[in-house]
């Protein structure tokens, strides 16, 4: 008996999940590309010392890191259905978009670096003028300090 190939439902399923599983993979790529965008506009502010921008970029990062996260939990079991459903015939946009998911990856990985490298010297800084401040007031004895000229006695008769 000769071997029947696959059921039009199954290859329409399989086309499905293909087109599924590219539009994961371009999305996260898509998520580590503003990722990448965030970082550097990020690594700018940390130059400038814009304390407000630096906070509001971190927020934005958290957010795309949190989605990225929350995509990549969908293409795991979806990659598995993929290469389940087509073990011996890969498509061939699937390991360029790997290869750019781990470039850009490996991109936002060194940036990250650079920005935490940049912002370990912009506090040592900060920390440094901090010390190197000098309170006007701390040569001077409070009022209120025990000095030997104080007086020990009252006069009430008046």
């Amino acid at each position: 008996m000769p071997a029947h190939g696959p059921s039009d439902q199954e290859v329409a399923e399989r086309v499905a999940l293909l087109k599924r599983f590219k539009a994961l993979l371009q999305e996260q790529r898509d998520k580590f590309r503003t990722y990448l965008t965030v970082l550097e506009k990020q690594h700018s502010d940390i130059d400038t010392g814009d304390v407000d921008a630096m906070v509001s970029h971190t927020e934005l990062e958290q957010s795309i890191v949190s989605e990225i996260f929350t995509i990549q939990k969908v293409i795991d079991p979806m990659e598995t259905l993929w290469r389940d459903a087509h073990p011996h015939a890969p498509d061939a946009e699937i390991p360029r978009l790997k290869t750019d998911l781990e470039r850009l990856k490996s991109d936002v990985l060194a940036q990250n670096e650079k920005n935490r490298e940049l912002l370990k010297s912009r506090m040592s800084l900060i920390r440094e003028q901090v010390v190197s401040l000098r309170n006007p007031y701390a040569k001077r004895a409070s009022v209120y300090a025990a000095t030997g000229q104080t007086g020990t006695r009252i006069d009430i008769e008046s």
